[in-house]
């Protein structure tokens, strides 16, 4: 098994070292353009049996025009394999207005602005435990699951977000998006708190969404599309840093009205735990969902999943990880190559 693993590393090395750079950045007068990313090759290995290859990216461009001190305007185009295994050709595509004293507008497809200021959970791997998780590529569960503890309704849909400039450390905004092929619309608020002074630093997050009229609306990895007269959901989070140690605490709460069909709501805790010395970064994340719990005629599905990490940091481009843990009621393991540019 650790020879494959060894093999696999091997030949991610050799694929993507040679991509390995500074982020791209280009400054003329009051114009900038940047281009940063990511890439992780690696090998997970459920029930310790047969060796699977699996990767991921991210390549995001950002173009800024400075109008005067305080306003900007600007595009971001981002694409990854998350969105490419969704069938869609960006990630997210938008343009926006920036204020330093006010705060930002945003337009096209994009995150409503309730995920954006979300807080996930500490994790040192390279396996995206906050964002469609890898190992759920991998390892099929045996009923649905919701993998993620930020609210989420979707990025593939026009959307406006206005959000605040921070102050105080509080942080706030609202989303609205429609002409959606599988909903009427949907809103969102978010709020994000955060105290980055003294020992112990704090950020905390809430966020709150309605969608009108979900039909077959799939934004999760292994829970079926809802349809519904309405969903709602709700979201909160805690990350407290002290030193080099970070412990984070996150949910999530999904209530479909009237569903038809397969059910998909239900709701999904987390919590997690790193430390960082020198090079050397080790986690520990724990995340539950338990989904069809709102319904009585139906059996809900409860689903585990553990997960403890290691890392190593190579330069400020490349670093190695490791994985261990089970989700599904398979045990795992797995390691990789990350280069971030």
């Amino acid at each position: 098994m650790f020879k494959s693993m060894k093999i696999y590393a091997a030949l991610a090395m050799c694929v993507l070292m040679p991509n390995v750079a500074h982020a791209l950045q280009y400054d003329i007068g009051k114009f900038s353009a940047k281009l940063t990313g990511y890439a992780t090759g690696g090998v997970i290995n459920p029930d310790f049996e047969t060796p699977l290859g699996i990767g991921d990216w991210r390549g995001r461009t950002q173009f800024t025009y400075a109008v005067n001190d305080d306003y900007k305007i600007g595009a971001v185009y981002a694409l990854d394999k998350a969105a490419l295994d969704k069938g869609n050709l960006s990630r997210e595509v938008f343009g926006y207005l920036e204020s330093r004293e006010l705060g930002r507008v945003e337009f096209g497809l994009t995150d409503s602005i309730a995920r954006k200021l979300g807080v996930g959970l500490p994790d040192v791997g390279g396996l995206r435990i906050n964002d469609r998780p890898l190992y759920n590529e991998k390892i099929i569960p045996d009923g649905p699951i919701i993998a993620d503890t930020t609210l989420t309704s979707g990025r593939s849909d026009p959307r406006i977000n206005i959000v605040s400039a921070p102050t105080n450390g509080a942080q706030y905004g609202v989303s609205a998006s429609g002409f959606a092929n599988n909903y009427d619309w949907a809103v969102d608020a978010g709020l994000k708190i955060r105290r980055p002074s003294g020992k112990v630093k704090t950020a905390y997050a809430l966020g709150m969404s309605f969608m009108d009229n979900p039909r077959d609306f799939d934004n999760e990895v292994y829970t079926p599309g809802v349809t519904a007269d309405w969903r709602a959901q709700m979201s909160m989070g805690m990350n407290l840093q002290y030193n080099s140690w970070v412990w984070g605490l996150s949910g999530r709460v999904i209530y479909d009205n009237n569903p038809v069909g397969d059910i998909s709501d239900g709701f999904v805790v987390g919590t997690g735990v790193s430390y960082d010395l020198l090079r050397y970064s080790v986690s520990v994340t724990y995340i539950m969902s338990d989904t069809g719990v709102w319904q009585s005629d139906v059996d809900d599905f409860i689903d585990h999943m553990g997960i403890a990490s290691f890392r190593y940091k190579y330069n400020e481009n490349v670093d190695v990880w490791i994985s261990g843990g089970i989700t599904s009621k398979t045990p795992f393991i797995s390691a990789g190559l990350r280069l971030t540019f």
